[in-house]
């Protein structure tokens, strides 16, 4: 199954998170490493809180824009 981690940007939705990934890219032909960010809406059953780095895992479609599901929290916001 496909994983990513990313942070959780909104969770005002009912059992819905949106994560935002961010990668570093190299450009094909000049080679900078420029940033990407990629937004996913998640199924959230653990109630994870803005700032969170969370891992999700690929699913079935859940509604028209949700096929992912909070796997765990690998860092709390606001944790050391």
């Amino acid at each position: 199954m496909k994983t990513v981690t990313g942070t959780v940007i909104s969770n005002k939705m009912l059992k819905t998170v949106v994560v935002e990934e961010t990668r570093l890219v190299a450009h094909p032909t000049y080679h900078k490493r420029t940033r990407k960010n990629t937004k996913y809406h998640a199924h959230d059953e653990l109630g994870v809180k803005v700032g969170d780095v969370v891992e999700l895992v690929a699913c079935r479609p859940i509604s028209k824009t949700k096929a992912w599901k909070v796997k765990g929290v690998v860092k709390a916001y606001g944790a050391t």
